[in-house]
């Protein structure tokens, strides 16, 4: 039974029977690591461990039927901080916490579930055993593949990004990629997925790499933030030459000075790279000059000549050997999204928003040629190994290839999808698109002009409008081939999503039109319904339930994002029998993040190997290692403020002074019931009277709380059509019936049954 606690102050607490959570707060949140918490957070990290070996065989039914499987944690590198209610003597501010983010992906973790962003390939040659095909993604994964006789087969996959990855390129025997998460990451090309190094210097999304062919550790790099930055890979203990100072140009955000961060060796087995200490550490070239952002990089051969393009419309070229600037190049009127350099450094080749193509002569600096191709924005380029025709692809979906001499071109093929990169590989040419798919289409690497005999061909214009004018006329080439001779499947990509008011279900749509329900705890599809309409679905779904809002969520990875922040994540707690856990109290109450977490860490594969845990794991939030370790996790304000007065025109007496407080999710038959003791009337068996419930003046609606069926006497009864079912809790009465700013207001009388 329910008993109720009054202060002097004629306040009161509720408590529903002992279903009290079984976590108590943090006793000194702001506490600092020490020897003993190091100790804590290996612990946590084994179990994480323990769960990947599968010997989780002890863990409770409860547990069990919570969550059984969190499929991919991913641990933040650069987290996302919130503000923590915590011990802040001293402090003018708040303390801060790291977030915590789950991911939930695909069961088949082979394919890509968001667009491919960059396309790279290692040739048999340099490798000494297969040609391999690398793709990076927005899902923030790159895939190894193995194409052989038209089929590319699933290789390995590289995790340790937790954005998208925008660009890799192979250099040496390694494969270097940049991210929106800020870093570039350095991986061995042929172990399984190996991240041997990360390069922090960017203030905001990396989005391009260049690399120099006969030079393997040279790597430039560029991003939103309009920094360009030369890095030597073989040198991050040695100072290297700084830039020269840029007079002509400096840039506004402040990266003109030295520096931001430092960078130091690792293990080759860490994802990490510290940061510490400027003097002693490595910091690359910079390429001083642009005022905005940065979308397209390409180095020479040798490595003597670098080309960068962006937003600011113009081509600027560097000596990457010391960050000095040539030359700028002026001829586009939107934003450059791809370049290329031949193999001696002396012809470019770019790509604009403009929707034209250019050929400069950096020996003459100036635009020698302009290709009017596309009817859309050209944002991939990719040359034969002769430089005398290119392939180019970009939002209107169809990569041509162009003579660059004598300005013909071919429409090669089209696609569903804008296309973001090109990669060209003797007879055949990858096609990586917004979708999750990649295509692979016949082409010729070393004899393009076989192409132009199969298909008919048109000569490109000087100016943008007169291919887009000749399309709208009517006369759009006709592609070369149909259908791609090869693909790499991707999963449909997660494009909307819903949070129920459970706070345990998702409804999600994807790109192609599938509507699934997800179990957010257990990290599963709980129901596939198809192709339905998603708003229909949703409405159908909807539940008159009131529970806290304890996570947050995106879908910008393809997948759902889980984003858990201390103390807001632990203000949610559900009674195990609504779980259907076998052989739970009624008053069993649970707390979803928590559950969560012990779950997360001894079921599902991490972002991690065990055997890689070298110190790292102080990277995980403290909050997480308590609430693991030690079921501790700081306490919310999870109560629900109401008062009980008797209706009007009723006998029965006042039995409370003041206003009550109980647990939000106290069902409303448990009120009923504490009144019941109160009034000291029990219903017996044989009574012929209901115990009635609503609320105050203002609304209408009573619901009908017989307590004798409580101790198993007589079901439900029902005063009145419409009434509230005695299974809601508070917070789902003020949510919805109530709705009110005041304080929750209850009514009880007693009623003769008919």
């Amino acid at each position: 039974m329910a008993a109720v606690e009054q202060s002097s102050a004629g306040g009161g607490g509720m408590r529903g029977g002992g279903g009290g959570g079984r976590g108590r707060s943090l006793a000194n949140p702001d506490r600092v690591a020490t020897v003993e918490g190091e100790r804590l957070m290996r612990r946590c990290a084994s179990r994480i461990g323990r769960g990947l070996q599968g010997e989780s065989e002890g863990e409770d039914e409860k547990r069990k039927a919570i969550c059984p499987l969190i499929l991919v944690i991913r641990r933040h590198l650069s987290m996302h901080r919130v503000g923590s209610a915590g011990n802040t003597a001293g402090s003018s501010r708040p303390r801060k916490e790291k977030r915590f983010t789950y991911v939930l992906n695909d069961a088949d973790n082979k394919k890509h579930c968001a667009g491919i962003n960059c396309l790279s390939y290692l040739n048999a040659s340099t490798s000494g055993t297969s040609d391999y095909l690398f793709t990076g993604s927005r899902d923030g994964t790159l895939k190894r593949w193995e194409p052989k006789n038209g089929v590319a087969s699933f290789s390995a996959t590289f995790e340790s990004h937790v954005d998208w990855v925008n660009d890799a390129i192979i250099v040496g025997q390694n494969l270097v990629s940049c991210s929106s998460d800020t870093t570039l990451k350095v991986w061995n090309c042929l172990s399984d997925g190996a991240c041997t190094r990360t390069l922090r210097q960017h203030s905001d999304y990396v989005i391009c790499l260049a690399a120099s062919e006969k030079n393997s550790n040279i790597v430039a790099s560029g991003g939103l933030g309009g920094e360009v930055f030369i890095w030597d890979l073989d040198s991050s203990l040695a100072p290297v030459a700084k830039s020269v100072d840029a007079k002509e140009d400096e840039a506004p955000n402040g990266n003109s000075g030295p520096a931001l961060t430092t960078l130091c060796n690792v293990n080759s087995s860490s994802n990490l790279a510290s940061t510490n200490g400027q003097s002693h550490g490595y910091s690359p070239i910079t390429a001083k000059g642009h005022k905005d952002s940065v979308y397209a990089l390409a180095m020479s051969d040798t490595g003597n000549t670098l080309v960068s393009g962006g937003t600011e419309k113009v081509v600027r070229v560097w000596d990457p050997r010391t960050g000095s600037k040539k030359m700028k190049l002026r001829g586009h009127t939107d934003n450059i999204r791809a370049l290329l350099l031949d193999p001696t450094g002396r012809y470019c080749l770019s790509g604009s928003s403009d929707s034209m193509i250019r050929l400069w002569d950096l020996g003459q600096q100036r635009c020698i040629h302009s290709y009017a191709v596309h009817t859309d924005s050209v944002w991939a380029l990719a040359s034969t190994p002769s430089f005398s025709h290119v392939y180019s692809g970009g939002r209107d979906q169809s990569v041509y290839l162009t003579d660059l001499s004598n300005r013909e071109s071919v429409l090669l093929c089209t696609n569903e999808h804008p296309i973001l990169q090109l990669s060209l590989q003797d007879d055949m040419i990858w096609v990586a698109t917004t979708d999750s798919s990649v295509n692979g289409w016949k082409a010729e690497a070393h004899e393009p002009l076989k192409l132009f005999q199969k298909g008919s061909s048109f000569l490109a214009g000087n100016l943008s409008f007169s291919r887009a004018r000749a399309s709208l006329e009517g006369s759009a080439p006709v592609p070369i081939h149909k259908e791609p001779s090869s693909i790499i499947p991707g999963v449909p990509a997660i494009t909307q999503h819903e949070i129920l008011n459970n706070r345990r279900h998702v409804l999600t749509k994807d790109t192609a039109g599938s509507v699934k329900l997800w179990e957010i705890t257990r990290g599963a599809v709980i129901e596939d319904f198809g192709k339905v309409s998603f708003e229909d679905k949703k409405k159908e779904l909807f539940e008159m339930v009131s529970i806290p809002a304890w996570f947050t969520m995106d879908a910008r990875l393809g997948c759902l994002s889980v984003h858990l922040d201390t103390p807001q994540c632990f203000s949610a707690e559900i009674y195990a029998v609504d779980l259907n856990v076998a052989g739970a109290q009624e008053d069993l109450k649970i707390n979803l993040a928590q559950e969560t977490l012990r779950e997360g860490s001894s079921g599902g594969p991490w972002r991690k190997r065990i055997t890689d845990l070298d110190g790292t794991e102080s990277d995980i939030p403290w909050w997480i290692v308590d609430c693991v370790e030690h079921n501790r996790f700081p306490k919310e304000n999870t109560k629900c403020g109401f008062y009980l007065h008797p209706a009007e025109g009723s006998p029965a007496p006042n039995i409370t002074q003041g206003k009550l407080s109980a647990p939000r999710i106290l069902r409303i038959h448990k009120v009923a019931n504490y009144v019941v003791e109160k009034l000291d009337r029990p219903l017996d068996g044989n009574a012929d009277s209901t115990f009635g419930m609503g609320l105050t003046s203002g609304q209408s609606q009573f619901s009908a709380l017989d307590s004798s069926s409580r101790l198993g006497l007589k079901p439900w009864q029902k005063l009145k059509p419409s009434v509230l079912a005695p299974e809601m809790s508070l917070a789902t009465v003020r949510a919805y019936v109530w709705k009110k700013p005041e304080d929750l207001i209850l009514n009880y009388k007693v009623v003769q049954s008919r």
